[in-house]
């Protein structure tokens, strides 16, 4: 039997549309699995829940940070952990929902992820060497410090040769002393959103004119006057990117949406490669389809038959 349910897909796929549907049906709540709705100030560019969406189901993880704070898959895991059991105590039933794929896996796979903060100046300190050594000079340092973990990555892959030296020096441990799997044990029912990639693209540019429409160059024009850098960390993300570009005359108000949308056609494409669409694990829903919360519905009554589906 199913102890949570999933709702992922690419971005513009109607996850938070089907999540409500759901838990309003079984009693359950949302977690949200979208890395960049975790942060405040953030609300019309990353398509977060409105108001009343939230008002009308339970939801969790959302607004937990400042644009200028750093949220990695670790912290998702320990954060959406302690979540699902909250939720389970409350005799509710979890809904994980978004297309953050590295954050789904990384929960329902039993990733063990040692929580330590990427610094941007311990990687540029690192890249420099890679500049003026070689990538064998900071693999040569791995191999010293820690040789087990040296071991299972390609010299030639500097960046995770260097996030194991960050997780050393920053973090104080060993990448080797930390256990590869985690206890926990989920038996998950995973729904997957899709639908035709030209029909996907159109969602998403009229979404993005929506989103115009709703404000979202006064909100990213809000975040530019309360200090934080554009198209830096979380708003490094497509909308906050380009409309900054707008708004230090980098880009024109026509190519700055333009650019948005093609960026997030691009994440849509990056988001399937973490759901493959032969994946076992995944019921894959055509959500262009009028029948898809019916079929929802039905993959759901086998599992939960006491629901009002």
């Amino acid at each position: 039997m199913s102890d949570l349910v999933v709702i992922l897909g690419p971005t513009a796929t109607g996850k938070t549309k089907l999540a409500i549907e759901i838990a309003l049906a079984i009693n359950g709540e949302i977690v949200n699995v979208d890395s960049r709705q975790v942060y405040r100030f953030m609300d019309i560019g990353t398509a977060k829940p409105t108001k009343d969406e939230c008002a009308s189901t339970p939801h969790h993880l959302i607004d937990i940070l400042n644009p200028d704070e750093m949220y990695s898959v670790g912290s998702f895991i320990a954060d959406a952990v302690h979540t699902i059991n909250q939720i389970r105590e409350r005799g509710s039933v979890p809904i994980l929902a978004g297309g953050t794929g590295q954050y789904i896996w990384g929960l329902l796979e039993g990733w063990n992820v040692p929580i330590v903060p990427p610094s941007d100046s311990f990687r540029a300190e690192k890249e420099a060497q890679v500049a003026t050594y070689g990538y064998q000079f900071l693999y040569d340092e791995l191999q010293d410090l820690d040789p087990e973990r040296a071991f299972q990555i390609d010299p030639r892959n500097v960046r995770r040769v260097i996030r194991a030296l960050e997780i050393i020096h920053i973090g104080g441990i060993k990448p080797s002393d930390v256990p590869s799997r985690r206890n926990e044990n989920y038996a998950p029912l995973i729904i997957g959103l899709t639908m035709n990639r030209s029909d996907l693209y159109a969602k998403i540019d009229d979404r993005v004119e929506q989103m115009m429409d709703m404000g979202l160059l006064e909100e990213v024009n809000s975040l530019k006057e309360m200090g934080y850098c554009l198209g830096e960390g979380a708003l490094d993300s497509p909308g906050y990117r380009e409309l900054g570009e707008y708004l230090t005359d980098s880009l024109s108000l026509v190519q700055a949406v333009e650019k948005t949308k093609y960026q997030t056609h691009k994440l849509a494409r990056r988001q399937y490669t973490w759901f493959k669409k032969d994946d076992p694990r995944i019921h894959w829903l055509d959500s262009s389809t009028p029948e898809v919360l019916g079929k929802a519905k039905r993959l759901l009554s086998q599992t939960y038959p006491q629901a009002s589906l």
